[in-house]
């Protein structure tokens, strides 16, 4: 971000804007393709990155992490940490995504401040309506996977009934992007049933030409 001192107000305006979030994941990148493919994201027009790497240790995860750092210097696009509450507090400019077996979101505001982007999963709506909750506390949240994938293999699909039901809760109260197994074949599904934001994962870093993947699937959320 641009100054530390960008308020909690400031950064719920970005995220409500905010259309595609790009993960950087470990699960299918090489440690050397990070910046590569964290340039493509953002030239093809992501609003928020993250990086993911559930297996790797500490000194690993903030080397990935160091590696792409650099191009959100000067940029308001926030740059999210993944699960990692104590590596988060070393990095004043970026965010902090826990799931819901992770640390509370009560307890990463308390630890990060007012200002941090902080974002939370949730895989029904009785987690949707509990992020609602502490939309004081979260910046967004995330409901998914909205489709089987092999990036959450151990979660059910939620399908989107949950997409339409989750949406007609929020009330703008908080963004939600739509999360899992999303790609450029089923966005218009999603779309459809009320996503205003996606997460998409292997279709991106998996493609030919990333950078468009992102434009095409940035460009099909209206």
């Amino acid at each position: 971000m641009k100054s530390d001192a960008v308020s909690m107000r400031d950064v719920k305006s970005l995220l409500f804007a905010a259309k595609f979030y790009a993960i950087l994941d470990a699960s299918y990148l090489a440690p050397e393709n990070f910046p590569s493919m964290c340039r493509a994201a953002l030239a093809g027009g992501a609003d928020i990155v993250q990086v993911r790497a559930k297996n790797a240790d500490d000194a690993e995860y903030e080397k990935l992490l160091e590696s792409v750092l650099p191009q959100f210097e000067g940029s308001d696009i926030p740059l999210i940490i993944n699960d990692r509450l104590h590596i988060a507090q070393k990095y004043p400019r970026c965010g902090l995504h826990v799931g819901q077996d992770d640390i509370s979101p009560i307890v990463a505001r308390e630890k990060l401040g007012p200002d941090r982007v902080i974002g939370l999963s949730t895989h029904s709506i009785e987690q949707a309506r509990a992020a609602l909750k502490l939309a004081p506390v979260l910046s967004y949240f995330c409901i998914g996977p909205v489709f089987a994938t092999r990036t959450k293999p151990d979660y059910a699909p939620v399908g989107l009934k949950l997409v339409r039901n989750g949406h007609a809760l929020n009330a703008d109260r908080l963004p939600i992007f739509c999360i899992g197994g999303i790609n450029r074949k089923n966005v218009g599904e999603v779309v459809a049933a009320g996503a205003k934001r996606i997460v998409v994962v292997s279709d991106v870093l998996q493609a030919a030409d990333p950078e468009e993947a992102v434009r095409q699937l940035r460009a099909a959320v209206r």
